[in-house]
């Protein structure tokens, strides 16, 4: 089961989604964070969803409230299912709406939720459909939880938005006080017999000052208000976790599926090419040296000879071909001997330390194996080492693997390369593949999987 790099060595440093990120590529500004943000097209982006927000949560509110109280104040007569069944069906529209606005403001890519689901057609099975989807009533949820939360975002932020800003520019403007309201300046503080107006130059100064500050803050406080939107939008108005883990394993279920076609192709390949192949021309050999024994002792039993090399070549294969399959030795002595016996077969020497107290079952110990396996033999074929080591160990419920070696590095999991597949046959089980290998190297590959026992 060896896998090629590919495009590994060589090439740039890849990572699985679920592992490290990758490295290189990111932007160098020359002010922080905190000064850019205000003028930054995200934080517009930001506000623009907030403001949006009250407009729009006020008309799915309405809406729901009143579709819902209508379908529920008709419940006793037939006519409060189907409405019922047009206020979810409207809010389902409007959650599709909000997934769009999150996704161009927000950035925010939530996946559509499970489509509904019709045994037939007709209205009545829609309107059943609609009734007994979660994602409709999830969509309902959201409609009465976003109002009162996207009334409170706006008043904030519109509110430290314009003082901000407002104080900011207070040395542009504060004239308009003595030549328009007829008093000094902005009125801080003001009773009956006194009076506090920012009208001198320290006084506004401060003033300007304080107003940075809060425009410095706004888009920090824009942001941790669209915080909460974010979490509405995806677990409302996305796929619930168990359609999502449905089709996660839907997906994990056809990568078993094409991994397991592939290697009884493999099989039946080498099979054919090899053992079957080479017992063929021993049965033809063998066939000739009968014809031969009668005229020519001395060549039948050349032949012979030369057939009982080939039975030997051919035995090799088979043992090479179960060995691929299924090692005897992981099955009768565990993971410790099997991958011993792999290591001295490596074209590098390989250090091997497994610290296991007890064996996982034989499924995971198997794709443990063969996933060690994998990785020496891309180590002595492309790796151009000098030194490999295999540790293998328990984390709680997790069986951790790590292959290190000192070769030229830049494998990654990008391009179609070997250590992509490898990466999806872990995840077909719940496992992760982590490459870490700069160019030049070390490389250092860590793979996860999950421990179940017998």
């Amino acid at each position: 089961m060896a896998t090629e790099y590919g495009q590994g060595y060589g090439h740039g440093l890849g990572f699985p989604e679920r592992g490290l990120p990758e490295h290189g590529g990111e932007r160098r500004h020359r002010l922080p964070a905190g000064l850019r943000a205000p003028f930054e097209a995200r934080s517009w982006r930001e506000f623009g969803y907030v403001l949006l927000s009250l407009p729009i949560s006020i008309l799915l509110f309405v809406y729901a409230i009143t579709m819902v109280s209508l379908g529920a104040g008709l419940l006793v007569t037939f006519l409060g299912i189907p409405v019922l069944a047009a206020a979810l069906a409207g809010c389902r529209g409007f959650g599709a709406l909000e997934r769009a606005r999150a996704r161009a403001l927000l950035d925010l890519n939530v996946a559509e939720p499970e489509p509904l689901r019709m045994r037939r057609r007709g209205f009545m099975a829609w309107m059943g459909a609609v009734l007994k989807s979660g994602t409709s009533w999830r969509t309902l949820l959201y409609a009465v939880l976003h109002f009162p939360w996207a009334v409170f975002s706006f008043v904030v932020a519109v509110n430290v938005w314009a003082y901000g800003w407002a104080l900011l520019t207070y040395p542009l403007w504060f004239w308009v006080f003595p030549v328009w309201a007829g008093q000094d300046g902005l009125q801080l503080y003001g009773d009956g017999t006194h009076r506090i107006y920012l009208d001198n130059p320290f006084e506004i100064t401060v003033t300007a000052l304080v107003g940075l500050l809060f425009t410095l803050a706004t888009p920090w406080i824009v942001r941790a208000l669209t915080m909460v939107d974010r979490v509405m939008v995806h677990g409302l108005l996305g796929p619930s976790r168990l359609a999502t883990r449905v089709v996660e394993l839907e997906s994990d279920r056809g990568v078993v599926v094409d991994t397991a076609a592939a290697d009884l192709r493999r099989i039946e390949r080498d099979l054919h090419d090899g053992a079957q192949a080479r017992l063929v021309a021993l049965a033809m050999d063998l066939g000739l040296a009968k014809e031969k024994l009668a005229e020519d002792p001395q060549a039948a039993a050349r032949m012979v000879d030369e057939a009982h090399g080939e039975v030997k070549t051919a035995l090799q294969e088979l043992r090479d071909l179960a060995r691929g399959i299924h090692p005897a030795v992981l099955t009768d002595r565990g993971l410790d001997a099997a991958l011993s016996a792999v290591a001295s077969r490596c074209a590098v020497p390989v250090e091997v330390q497994v610290d296991l107290e007890e064996r996982p079952v034989p499924a995971i110990e198997g794709i443990a194996y063969f996933t060690v396996s994998e990785l020496l033999q891309n180590i002595s074929k492309h790796s151009r080492a000098t030194w490999a080591a295999v540790d293998v160990w328990r984390v709680e419920n997790r069986l951790m693997l790590q292959v290190v070696d000192n070769g030229v590095g830049g494998a990654g999991t990008s391009g179609g390369s070997g250590l992509s597949g490898l990466a999806e046959r872990l995840d077909a089980v719940d496992g992760i593949l982590v490459v870490d290998s700069p160019v030049g190297g070390p490389t250092r590959v860590t793979a996860e999987l999950p421990w179940r026992t017998v």
